[in-house]
This record gives C-alpha cells, structure tokens and sequence, in this order.
C-alpha cells in the first residue's frame, strides 16, 4: 500500500478541530485505499455492506459498544440516515474520531438533514499531487499529464482508454443518478465532455447550450452537480477597477488532466499540450496545499490575463502564472495587472527543479521563477 503522508495529516490536523472529519473526493481518487492505512488504529466500515446497516441501526448502541478510538464510516451516503449517525456520534462520544467519506460535498443528499456545524471539518482528496509523485514508483511528470492523477491511472504502463469509458458511466449511475436524481445519461454526459474539452477555458453558458441544444436551466443544474462533486473548478475572475475586466464569465477547470487528455483525443501528447495540463496540475496543487485560500483568475475585454489570482490581504494580490517553458512567458498581463493592483508576489511556476527557485526582472516587475513545491514559502 502506497503511504500518503500530506493527507494522512491533514486528516489529523483536521481532527484536532472537530471530531468530524468528512472525506470527499471523486469515484475511485484513492479514498479507500487511504482511509485503510488507518486501519490498525480504527474500525473500518464499508458502508456499501447490508450489514453495516444493521449494526449501526442503533446508533447510540453502536458507539457505546465501540472499541476503537477511531471510525471509519466509507461511503456513507449509502446509509438510510447518515445524519443523525454522525450527530450522535460526535454530541455523545467526543472521544471517538470519527472519518466519513462520500463522493461529494456532504450536503449534496437530502440524506442529510443536518449540515453538522461545528461538528466536521472537510478534506477534498484530489489526484495524485505532484510532491507524491516520487512514491508511485517514481512516476515521471509527463505520464502524470497524460495519465491522470487516479491511482489506478498512475501505475499504469499504458494509457487504457477503457478505464476513462467506464469510470464515466459509473460516475452517472453511482454518484451522479443517486445524488442529484438525474435521469438523461446522454444529456448529462455530454455536456461533461463538451467541459472536458474546453476545460481550462471561459465558459459562456448560453453558448454550451445553443451548441449541445440543452436548456440553460439544465446546464446550470449539471453544472452545479459537477461543482457540488468535484468533478470541475469554477474559477470566478477577480475585478475590482472595473477597467475593461472580465467580471461575471467564469473559468471551468475539469478534474483530471487524463480525463481532459483522453476527451481532447491528444494521444500522444505533444510538446504544445504539456502548458495547458500543467496549469491544471497547478490549480490542484493550490486547492490541496491552501485549501482555505480563495483562487481566481484575471482577464481583460483585450485577452490580458493572470493564470491564478491569490487575495492574501485587503491590499496583497499574489499572481501566478503557469509556463512549461519559463523563457516563453510573456509578461503583458502581469505588468497591466500590477499597474492596477501593485501589491503582491508575483510567481511563475514552471516544472524546474524544486530546489531552484530564481528571480528576473521584466521592467520594473520583480518575478519569482520557482517549482510549485516553493509556493508554501512564496504564498505566506
């Protein structure tokens, strides 16, 4: 079993704030098998069994009887009333920890009529990071562009695009179907991969429904579905000046670059694709490393535009720009952004080696050139 140290303790940090602690993460992202390597220390229950049902029909019985420090409750969505188990849990045995996990947001079924306030804290378990690289067999940087972040995706040798079929089916029919009562498959679907295609991109929503001929309510709900499960980003832009920028058009990241690869047919990668995936392994780094940071993009009526916009203080403004290549960066953008908004670290981040971290100068803008590994640093 591959360890995942990062999660491992933010799920303890997390725990040190509330008994609580809801694991979400897509179908098959590795929530199982990281939730296992608790295993010594904690009862493990597959709540997908008939018989975990039963024996936590009685939840205050259960608990009472529970010998372990920890719980473990894996997809607990599929409980009758998940809710008032976890309410109890944590009202009535403080000294139990308890892991929940579920494919989505916890909120995302009707299941729960508590939102548990105060009680949980939330971890979004995302793809393979790149700081995890190393312990999946070493696996090189460009295979994780093209393979995806999954684990299963991840150890591969070869690229399966059986694999990328079926986890889209059963995506609809097991999380998607079940949560948000979505009956269209084929409508569902694809406006998903109309978002696979397109992902890193402006999303016009009155657009996508003219070219998929689906009604705008139905794309807003899908839509929503798709946030509410994390199966895409929405970026909103930043604006502030109201001087030609973008201000309600937002940006829709899609989870997985395999997933992105695989929809836009790029099999081989070529060198003009590594840019566009790169940036996606960015956002996911930003999410799982500043999970409370708020993230948005830039952009004016003209095209100028900052790849990722971080708000760090009422005055600090962080940039970050994304190139595969550091010498093809062009610093327009930046340089209009800064004379808006000058306050702030302004970062470019390429694949260089993490412990080479430069600056160089464009004008009278200082830029740090850096691996995302140094944004802990950068970023605080």
């Amino acid at each position: 079993m591959i360890e995942r140290p990062f999660w491992i303790k933010r799920i303890l940090a997390c725990w040190k704030e509330a008994p609580i602690v809801w694991l979400a993460g897509l179908r098959r992202v590795g929530k199982t098998t990281l939730v296992k390597s608790l295993k010594e220390q904690a009862m493990y229950l597959n709540c997908d069994l008939p018989a975990v049902a039963e024996m936590t029909a009685q939840p205050e019985l259960f608990f009472r009887n529970c010998q372990f420090p920890v719980v473990i409750f894996d997809e607990i969505h599929q409980l009758a009333d998940p809710s008032r188990l976890l309410k109890i849990g944590a009202d009535e045995f403080p000294h139990i920890k308890i892991l929940a996990t579920g494919s989505s947001t916890l909120a995302a079924t009707d299941k729960f009529k508590d939102s548990l306030t105060g009680r949980k804290r939330s971890v979004h378990l995302t793809p393979v990071l790149l700081d995890e690289l190393p312990a999946f067999q070493q696996t090189p940087l460009l295979k994780r562009l093209y393979h995806g972040g999954f684990p299963q995706t991840v150890m591969e040798t070869h690229k399966s695009e059986g694999f990328y079929r079926e986890w889209m089916d059963s995506f609809f029919s097991r999380d998607i179907q079940r949560l948000f009562g979505f009956r269209d498959f084929s409508k569902f679907t694809l406006f998903f991969e109309y978002l696979l295609r397109q992902s890193g991109g402006l999303f016009e929503l009155a657009r996508a429904s003219s070219e998929l001929g689906i009604s705008r309510p139905t794309l807003e709900n899908y839509l929503q579905a798709l946030s509410i499960s994390h199966a895409v980003t929405i970026l909103r832009p930043f604006h502030k000046s109201g001087l030609k920028e973008l201000v309600k058009t937002p940006k829709v990241y899609a989870f997985d670059t395999g997933f992105v690869s695989f929809a836009r047919g790029w099999d081989p990668l070529r060198p003009s694709d590594y840019g566009q995936l790169w940036e996606h392994l960015i956002l996911e780094y930003l999410q799982a490393h500043f999970p409370e940071r708020s993230i948005h993009f830039w952009r004016t009526s003209t095209g100028l535009e900052i790849d990722f916009l971080v708000p760090h203080s009422r005055d600090r403004l962080d940039c970050i720009e994304c190139k595969w290549d550091p010498r093809k960066f062009a610093p327009d953008g930046l340089i209009t952004f800064r004379a808006l908004y000058p306050h702030g670290r302004n970062i470019l981040l390429s694949p260089v080696e993490p412990a080479i971290s430069y600056q160089k100068t464009f004008g009278a803008l200082e830029v740090t050139i850096a691996s995302p590994h140094a944004l802990k640093t950068l970023l605080k």
